[in-house]
């Protein structure tokens, strides 16, 4: 069996786990899984920009702010949530594409603080504008009337579809031209252009899903929460760790940002669990030491090896 067929047989079982979830487990289970399931799809939103096309991004929060206001507020004006998430989605989309036009006409750390600085425009923004966002007192959506249960179920199963989809877009990408030339521009972006490749057009399409998929993640965290506020939807957290978790799996992979997600969230709440007080600095260090042993991610790791060497040695 080859590396590609081990993984995908492993995406099969993990995914018929997971689905079976709601039905083995409880509500706190329940919630890391739906919150794993958002991260690993925030983090295959980066991957498309950061991961495949080399640009830095600092964007991500941006983007899942803007899809979570969105969202909300049409929702809290009787839009059905779908619809709601669809607004989001294409919001996302059309802020990413106008900011690429801009944005990506710089590079490496230019390029990396100009995103930066947009989540924190957006907040600013979103606090000024009191009628149509709650401004700091932040927003209050529509109950929907379900049992505690129900609504975990729902939303759980909203964000593993979202996360799917998106990782089928991961693997599209990944397998088309488009793929082929944001990874030339990785390479060498001046090359890339020499030799026929629309390297802004390329950037702006990856720019483009990665501001989508983002989006989409900030509408339906907006329902599911019932509540936002601009500092708990801008937080620089949400461009921080799918950054992390990519690193962790494995940048401009198919399976490593969703890996890294639940390696990175494993270990989030083993630390905390059993290092309240000193959890933040023992789970960076954990990080640090995984980075520095496998800086291609752990999707680089060949089991198989180590697997055979065992075998033989018994």
């Amino acid at each position: 069996m080859t590396k590609a067929q081990t993984q995908f047989l492993l995406l099969i079982v993990g995914a018929a786990v997971l689905l079976l979830l709601p039905v083995m487990s409880g509500n706190y289970t329940l919630r890391l899984a739906t919150i794993m399931m958002m991260y690993a799809t925030l983090a295959m939103a980066w991957n498309f920009i950061g991961g495949f096309t080399g640009y830095p991004s600092f964007g991500i929060a941006a983007f899942f702010g803007l899809g979570a206001y969105a969202g909300a507020v049409v929702q809290a004006r009787g839009v059905p949530v779908v619809l709601a998430w669809a607004f989001a989605i294409v919001i996302g989309s059309l802020f990413a594409y106008a900011l690429g036009l801009i944005l990506l006409r710089l590079r490496g750390h230019a390029f990396a603080i100009a995103t930066l600085v947009i989540a924190e425009v957006l907040r600013e923004l979103t606090n000024g504008m009191t009628d149509l966002t709650g401004g700091g007192m932040g927003l209050n959506l529509p109950f929907f009337g379900w049992g505690p249960d129900a609504l975990g179920r729902f939303f759980f199963y909203a964000m593993f579809a979202l996360a799917a989809i998106t990782l089928a877009t991961t693997y599209i990408v990944a397998h088309s031209r488009l793929g082929f030339g944001l990874n030339c521009i990785k390479q060498n972006e001046d090359a890339a252009d020499i030799v026929g490749i629309n390297t802004t057009r390329y950037k702006i399409i990856a720019f483009t899903l990665s501001g989508g998929f983002a989006a989409a993640a900030g509408g339906l965290y907006a329902s599911w929460t019932g509540y936002i506020e601009p500092s708990d939807v801008y937080d620089i957290l949400f461009s921080i760790k799918p950054i992390l978790m990519v690193l962790l799996g494995g940048m401009g992979t198919i399976f490593g940002p969703a890996l890294g997600a639940v390696v990175f969230l494993v270990l989030d709440e083993i630390v905390w669990r059993n290092f309240l007080q000193l959890h933040t600095g023992i789970l960076g260090l954990l990080i640090v030491i995984l980075i520095l042993f496998l800086p291609a991610g752990v999707l680089s790791f060949d089991w198989r090896a180590l697997l055979k060497k065992k075998v033989s040695a018994t």
